[in-house]
């Protein structure tokens, strides 16, 4: 490799760190540069899972003591992420990736559009909290959504951070610190399972994963560690700007 495409690497898994620490949907910037850099898909998009997964340990630790308020949702939504993410990986393993592909964009906006309406979505529906089985089918819902979200995280993951913040958002957690911790872990044990799976398969350039792993635990860090100082409505913002921008980007690239 030159050392410009080293750069390119270090740089854009530095930035994907930190776009998924405060949303999601960094895959969209590891992905096309290793491309560039003249990496398979299949094993491009392998070796950014891995790179990624290895570099939430910065994300966690940054929003370690946000843990602690989310352990009972944990519990429900840790046994289908690993499901998910196996049976996603697996697929990418089975199958041509050309059809999720096309399916991202629209995937990335609707789940925007969910988050940016969450607030409006939960006060129109009125849901009663004192009432115990409107509740238990809001949670089982989430818990469906979850497992969908992780299959599609195990086979491409672009935009999982973004569709889970809208189904935490759904249930009523309004704390985005403790949201984005949620967000993180779950989507570390998608992408481990995704990664394990890769890496029995031989799809992993490592190579290049090591460069990235560099960059991405730097970025995890710095978006965990800065995005909690952040006002919430200020990260709000941010992760909708995010949100709409990488739809406009995946619909550009996949129908110009």
């Amino acid at each position: 490799m030159s050392g410009l495409e080293i750069l390119a690497l270090v740089v854009s898994a530095t930035a994907a760190g930190a776009i998924n620490a405060i949303a999601g949907g960094g895959t969209l910037l590891t992905f096309p540069t290793l491309l560039l850099c003249g990496t398979p898909p299949i094993i491009a998009n392998a070796t950014s899972t891995l790179a990624l997964v290895i570099g939430t340990a910065g994300s966690i630790f940054g929003f370690r003591q946000e843990i602690a308020a989310v352990k009972t949702w944990l519990v429900r939504f840790v046994p289908v992420s690993l499901a998910g993410g196996w049976l996603g990986s697996w697929l990418l393993t089975h199958t041509s990736d050309q059809f999720f592909a096309r399916l991202v964009p629209f995937l990335i906006l609707f789940a925007t559009v969910l988050f940016l309406a969450q607030n409006a979505f939960r006060k129109f529906s009125r849901r009663d909290t004192a009432a115990p089985d409107t509740a238990h089918r809001g949670v089982w819902v989430a818990v469906v959504f979850q497992f969908a979200v992780a299959v599609y995280g195990g086979y491409f993951g672009a935009g999982i951070g973004i569709l889970m913040l809208a189904s935490l958002g759904f249930l009523g957690l309004s704390d985005i610190h403790e949201m984005n911790a949620l967000k993180n872990i779950l989507g570390s044990l998608i992408n481990l399972v995704a990664a394990t799976v890769f890496t029995y398969s031989g799809l992993i350039d490592w190579t290049k994963m090591e460069i990235m792993t560099v960059g991405a635990l730097a970025g995890y860090w710095l978006g965990a560690h800065y995005s909690k100082r952040l006002p919430q409505q200020s990260v709000r913002r941010l992760i909708t700007v995010i949100g709409f921008v990488m739809s406009a980007v995946t619909f550009w690239k996949q129908f110009r």
